[in-house]
């Protein structure tokens, strides 16, 4: 039997009023294929960062995260003064997403109760 080959999961990277270098694509994409240790059947992960001016010293650059995955998709964003750091913080808290509905799932699955045996 031939082992199942899948495909590496296609990550987006955008810059939103924000020059993206390569370090900064390469560094983002890293960092987002860590979410698949938790999980093998995400769809995409689509990374949207972004810098405003307008905004104050310590929030500067804003990371939109949103993983697509079967059922409903996980949508996160953190926001800091240094882009590097805001990439962190939003895998940091999509891993934890993606834990958390994998716990979930997994418990459903494995303690699911019969009805009607208390009545």
């Amino acid at each position: 039997m031939k082992p199942i080959v899948t495909a590496p999961t296609p990550v987006i990277v955008r810059g939103v009023h924000l020059a993206l270098t390569e370090a900064l694509r390469a560094y983002a994409e890293h960092k987002a294929n860590r979410l698949t240790n938790h999980e093998e059947r995400i769809i995409r992960i689509r990374l949207d960062l972004e810098h405003d001016d307008t905004r104050a010293a310590d929030a500067r650059f804003t990371a939109k995260g949103h993983v697509e995955v079967s059922g409903n998709d996980l949508i996160a964003s953190e926001t800091d003064a240094d882009v590097y750091k805001a990439i962190d913080f939003l895998v940091d808290k999509l891993d934890r997403m993606i834990r958390e509905r994998s716990r979930v799932r997994r418990d459903r699955r494995n303690n699911a109760t019969v009805t009607g045996e208390n009545e």
